[in-house]
């Protein structure tokens, strides 16, 4: 077959690679959408693999084409996408239904074999069928729903309040939804992007703020009443959105961080006693998984997606390229600022 290999810093060629072959419990899918994931950005930009050469892509989706001895969740024709995680299953966390902080995991698209190829073959239990009416360009975006919905369940979530997002990225942008879909009686985008913030309106936030905007705060404080937000959920990654979090909890919040920093993040003694002074309660969240695996964050995803109410913009993908132009595609994200939403590897 063909794949996107990555075979030094800052190359990704597209080649003639190793096929993968089905054995009992697996399944062989033909990839029609992957996506790049932040994560892989460094991995290909600052010799981030853990190996070369090494095929990326952990959000994706296409056809079952062959099934191993004993699959039974899926058959040839279904149209699925992949949980990427491969847990151990048998350690402590594992055990306890936490796959997300298993130590002794492997991972497709970063440890194995990953979808930025023609075929890719996973286990049985990570195959994710969805309904024929889901564009494969939607399919492909499951693992970020699933981080944004995971990030609500570890922030103990419930409707009828005041929800701030902080970041209108995909994740950002599928939070907000899931915080609608659940009951939020208002939900707040906050980004410095008027482009993505426009986005986020057209997906059903209520209001937005553009924190580049002079004075600002005086206006979230207006919304607020003074009070701040009882739900804040940080999807950026970027210290000034997570010193943000802080100043934007109400008494008794809970914060939840989902975005992950790539740089040293520091508080003045000030900005942390936030969080005394209010007692509020901070979590973080990782990945996306729950027993039975891969979990309850994949399966309402499917049905979200299929009704309907958890929504796909075209203006989620900021550029479609075949998957031959995967070296193109990466070095987009050289020029800072340069790529606004997904970038999709499509095969014909």
């Amino acid at each position: 077959m063909k794949a996107a290999v990555v075979t030094a810093n800052e190359v990704v060629e597209y080649l003639d690679y190793p096929e993968p072959e089905v054995s009992a419990g697996m399944v062989k899918i033909k990839i029609k959408a992957s996506g790049i994931c932040g994560s892989d950005i460094p991995r290909v930009l600052h010799n981030g693999v853990h190996f070369y050469p090494i095929v990326l892509g952990h959000e994706f989706s296409g056809d079952v084409v062959e099934i191993g001895e004993g699959v039974s969740k899926v058959k040839v024709g279904d149209r699925v996408s992949g949980a990427p995680l491969l847990p151990c299953l048998s350690c402590e966390d594992c055990q306890q239904g936490n796959y997300s902080l298993c130590k002794k995991y492997s991972f497709i698209g970063s440890r194995e074999q990953g979808s930025n190829a023609e075929y890719v073959v996973i286990p049985e239990r990570n195959a994710v069928p969805f309904d024929s009416s889901i564009p494969y360009e939607q399919g492909a975006m499951f693992e970020p729903s699933t981080v944004a919905l995971h990030g609500l369940f570890l922030n103990d979530y419930q409707g009828g309040a005041k929800v701030a997002i902080l970041g209108g990225g995909t994740i950002g942008i599928f939070t907000m939804q899931w915080a609608k879909i659940f009951g939020a009686a208002e939900v707040v985008v906050f980004d410095i992007s008027d482009e993505r913030l426009a986005l986020a309106k057209r997906m059903g936030a209520t209001k937005t703020f553009n924190t580049l905007k002079e004075g600002f705060m005086d206006d979230v404080s207006e919304f607020t009443d003074g009070k701040g937000f009882k739900y804040v959920f940080e999807t950026a990654g970027q210290t000034t959105t997570m010193h943000l979090a802080f100043e934007l909890a109400s008494n008794k919040a809970n914060v939840c961080f989902i975005g992950t920093p790539h740089v040293d993040l520091t508080f003045t003694p000030k900005m942390w006693e936030n969080m005394n002074r209010k007692e509020f309660k901070l979590t973080g969240s990782w990945m996306s998984y729950s027993a039975p695996y891969p979990g309850k964050e994949w399966d309402l995803t499917a049905h979200y997606f299929k009704t309907g109410q958890l929504k796909f913009d075209p203006a989620f993908i900021a550029e479609k390229m075949p998957m031959s132009l995967a070296q193109e595609a990466f070095m987009l994200f050289k020029e800072p600022g340069r790529v606004k939403g997904k970038v999709l590897l499509i095969n014909d």
